[in-house]
């Protein structure tokens, strides 16, 4: 079992930063490809970045150059540095973490955070 919590989230205007923080217990940390998601009100939970055991980042094109992924192995700790926010990038965060199968896919992970709510204002 592998328990997370994310926090970090918060209200913010358009064009600035936020940085998410997905603390684990449990298993070790660093056995997991670790993942963010992300489900807007009346959407579906979308895939926003992944980053595997060896460190091999993913993310989506919505994303792309304004959001980073990173984790502190010893901190056994995921984060999501986002920058440039856009009002598009309102939803609730999920942190998850999967030991096998795609990163692009929820039904993958095998556990997720409660979320965390981030809010961009025009």
């Amino acid at each position: 079992q592998v328990q997370l919590v994310e926090s970090g989230g918060g209200l913010v205007q358009a064009g600035g930063s936020l940085r998410l923080s997905c603390a684990a217990s449990g298993r070790t940390f660093s056995g997991y490809t670790m993942g963010w998601f992300r489900q807007a009100p009346g959407k579906e939970r979308e895939f926003v970045a992944a980053t595997t055991r060896i460190r091999v980042t993913y993310y989506a094109d919505s994303v792309k150059g304004r959001f980073t992924i990173s984790r502190d192995n010893a901190k056994s700790t995921l984060y999501l540095q986002m920058n440039s926010l856009k009002p598009e990038d309102t939803a609730v965060y999920y942190c998850a973490a999967h030991y096998s199968g795609s990163y692009y896919y929820t039904s993958s992970y095998n556990y997720w955070g409660q979320g965390t709510q981030v809010t961009v204002s025009s």
